[in-house]
């Protein structure tokens, strides 16, 4: 049903557990896959894995910077010449923008919320720009950006990973009214908002070294009814939707993917 063979799909973020999973799941459906990213030996090692089922190539950019974006765009068309898709998977946290139990919002490192501002919100925006205009010529194809639980949820100490992607779930609706009235029908923009899933960035803030759940990750399955932390490999099945013709009328929604956290009261 959700047809993705031979769709040209950019691909940000690949090389972390849930990006890598991922680009897999897409090689596998046979969509042409092109990885961006800045450690080329992480991406190499990924498009050797790919390689396997799809074509699948990798170039290094930086997402923040525009000019690179555009000369990365510029070799895509001239290899695969269009840009079916574009999942803006990117994005990241620095401890200057967490509150620990023991500071407050006042510690808070005003230089460490911009760079999590910035790749959170301009590492999105960015390639939605300059790859989007290139579906705006085409008058077809979709974005896919990743949201956030701490978006409509309070989620303690992530001040600034929670405000760039507000205001990044914000982009993405405001962006898929703009291409739609200016750009017609064929293009789509949408997001998922992940819950909670295990990976190098929160392993010790969920886990404790036993394996056994940290009084976080306690609070979180305590609050998602599934009673359980997502496996990489659910959040496939819903990307491969957004990608394909099969959401051919959706566009402008945020869809969870979370064991039902957001829908939760918790009573």
């Amino acid at each position: 049903m959700f047809e993705l063979k031979g769709k040209v799909i950019v691909l940000t973020g690949a090389t972390g557990a849930l990006g890598s999973a991922l680009a897999l799941s897409l090689a596998k459906a046979e969509a042409k896959l092109v990885i961006l990213g800045r450690n080329q030996a992480l991406m190499d090692a990924l498009v050797d894995q790919l390689s396997a089922f799809t074509t699948a190539v990798a170039y290094a950019v930086d997402v923040m910077n525009r000019d690179d974006l555009m000369r990365v765009r510029k070799q895509i068309v001239g290899t695969f010449q269009r840009i079916d898709v574009l999942i803006n998977a990117v994005g990241g946290n620095l401890p200057g923008a967490v509150i620990p139990d023991d500071q407050s919002i006042f510690n808070l490192s005003v230089a460490d919320f911009d760079q999590v501002v910035d790749l959170n919100l301009k590492g999105t925006l960015l390639p939605s720009i300059v790859f989007g205009e290139v579906m705006s010529q085409q008058k077809k194809g979709s974005i896919i950006n990743y949201s956030s639980m701490a978006v409509d949820r309070v989620i303690t100490r992530v001040v600034g990973y929670s405000a760039s992607k507000a205001a990044m779930e914000n982009f993405t609706r405001w962006m898929a009214v703009e291409m739609a009235l200016k750009f017609g029908d064929g293009i789509r923009v949408n997001a998922i908002a992940p819950g909670f899933f295990i990976g190098k960035q929160n392993r010790d803030l969920l886990l404790n070294k036993d394996g056994s759940l940290s009084e976080r990750g306690e609070k979180i399955i305590r609050n998602t009814p599934m009673k359980r932390f997502g496996e990489a490999e659910e959040l496939n099945g819903p990307i491969h939707f957004l990608c394909s013709d099969s959401a051919s009328f959706v566009t402008g929604i945020v869809l969870p993917v979370d064991g039902g956290f957001s829908a939760y009261s918790g009573v």
